[in-house]
C-alpha cells in the first residue's frame, strides 16, 4: 500500500465569519493565495480609519512580499538560495543580499539553541526523501546515499559568513528554509500592515498564524480565535482537537507529520527529518506551540516548533531551552499532553480525549 499526502491544513480558523455575522458585525475583509507551498490567508477587521481601499492595498502588498520571498529563497527552484547552494557544493564563496546572510545568521542562532534539531543545512537529505517537490511519490531513499550523507556531518553550523560572503568547507550543506520562512514572512507581515494602519488583522500561512488586534476591531473586542488540527482529524469526524482565542502580537505554529508525508506497508514517512539519523521523525504527531507578542513572534513559532517536534519523548525539555512555555503535543500513539501555559488557554474541542498537563 502506497499512500501520498501534500497538503497544508493545519491551523484553522473556526466558524470566523458565521459569528461575525450572527453578531450582526461586517465580515472582515479577505485576501488568498497559495505561496510557500500551502494556503495563505489574510484576514483585516472593518475598523475606525481603515476603508476597503487600505485593507486591500496593505494585503495585496503582503502577498506580493510572500511572493517575492517564495521566489528568492527556494530551495529547489532558480533563486539566490539553490545559487548559494550549488556554489557550496563546488567549494567556492558566494556573496549574497544583505538579506539572505542575515536569515543565515538568524537561523544559524535558533538551530544552535536547539542541538541542531532544527538545521537547514540539511536540504540534501530531504531531497533525498523526496520532500524538495511539489508533487511527493511514496518511495524509499537508497540507504547506502543516506548513510554517506550522514557521514559528511551537513549543517548551517559549517557557513562562515563575512561582510555578506558565506563559504562553507563542508559541501554538502544545502540550505532549505521550509521549516523557517513561514514564520519570517508572518513577522514581516505584520509589520507591513501596521505600516499602513492596519491594527486588526488575522494572517494564516499554512497554520502559522499572527493576530494583530482582535477580531471586533475596537479597543477591547474579542480576540481571533483559531482551532488546531487534531493529525488524524479524519478519525475524529474532521473535528479540530482544540481551540483558542489569539491575542493581540501572539503567533501560534504547528508541526506535524500530516502535512506533506507519504506511506508505504502501513508506514508514515513525514517530511519533518531527524538531522542525527536521516530519517522522518518519529514519536510525534503533532506539536503546537503559541508565541507571546515580541520581536520575531512569527519566526519562533515555525523554527522553534521542528526541534520540539523532533525531540519526541524529550520534547518539554526542548520547549525550555526555547522558552516556550505554551505547548500542545500529541504524541506517536495518540496520547495528548499539554503545558500549564498551554492548557489553560486552550478549550478542548473533542471532549472524550484526556490530555496530560506537564509543568
Amino acid at each position: 500500500m502506497r499512500h501520498v499526502r501534500n497538503g497544508f491544513a493545519l491551523l484553522l480558523i473556526l466558524s470566523l465569519v458565521l459569528t461575525l455575522a450572527a453578531c450582526g458585525r461586517q465580515e472582515p475583509w479577505r485576501r488568498e493565495a497559495y505561496v510557500f507551498g500551502t494556503r495563505v490567508e489574510i484576514l483585516v477587521q472593518r475598523s475606525e480609519g481603515i476603508d476597503e481601499k487600505i485593507a486591500s492595498a496593505a494585503m495585496a502588498e503582503v502577498l506580493q512580499e510572500f511572493e517575492r520571498l517564495h521566489r528568492s529563497y527556494h530551495a529547489w527552484q532558480p533563486s539566490e538560495l539553490s545559487s548559494l547552494n550549488a556554489a557550496i557544493a563546488e567549494g567556492r564563496p558566494l556573496q549574497v543580499s544583505v538579506e539572505l546572510a542575515a536569515l543565515i545568521a538568524e537561523a544559524q542562532k535558533i538551530a544552535a539553541g536547539g542541538d541542531y534539531l532544527f538545521d537547514p543545512g540539511i536540504g540534501k537529505m530531504v531531497a533525498l526523501w523526496g520532500f524538495q517537490s511539489d508533487e511527493i511519490v511514496a518511495r524509499l531513499p537508497d540507504p547506502a546515499q543516506i548513510n554517506s550523507l550522514l557521514a559528511q556531518h551537513p549543517s548551517i553550523a559549517n557557513l562562515t559568513i563575512v561582510n555578506q560572503l558565506v563559504s562553507s568547507k563542508n559541501r554538502s550543506v544545502a540550505l532549505d528554509f521550509g521549516g523557517y520562512l513561514k514564520g519570517v514572512a508572518l513577522d514581516i507581515a505584520a509589520t507591513k500592515l501596521r505600516a499602513r494602519g492596519v491594527r486588526h488583522a488575522l494572517i494564516n500561512i499554512g497554520g502559522n498564524v499572527m493576530a494583530l488586534g482582535n477580531r471586533d476591531g475596537v479597543e477591547g473586542g474579542k480576540a481571533w480565535r483559531v482551532g488546531i488540527q487534531h493529525p488524524r482529524a479524519e478519525q475524529h469526524g474532521g473535528l479540530p482537537l482544540a481551540s483558542l482565542d489569539l491575542r493581540d502580537g501572539e503567533a501560534i505554529g504547528t508541526s506535524g507529520d500530516y502535512h506533506r508525508f507519504f506511506e508505504i506497508n502501513g508506514t508514515r514517512y513525514c517530511h519533518l527529518i531527524d538531522p542525527r539519523t536521516g530519517q522522518p521523525a518519529v514519536g510525534t504527531q503533532s506539536v503546537t506551540i503559541l508565541i507571546p507578542p515580541g520581536p520575531n513572534a512569527g519566526m519562533r513559532s515555525d523554527a522553534t516548533s521542528k526541534p520540539i517536534f523532533i525531540a519526541a519523548d524529550k520534547w518539554r525539555d526542548t520547549a525550555r531551552r526555547f522558552g516556550v512555555d505554551a505547548v500542545l503535543r500529541v504524541g506517536a500513539d495518540g496520547t495528548v499532553s499539554a503545558t500549564v501555559a498551554m492548557q489553560s488557554r486552550l478549550t478542548m474541542e473533542i471532549p472524550d480525549i484526556p490530555v496530560k498537563v506537564q509543568e
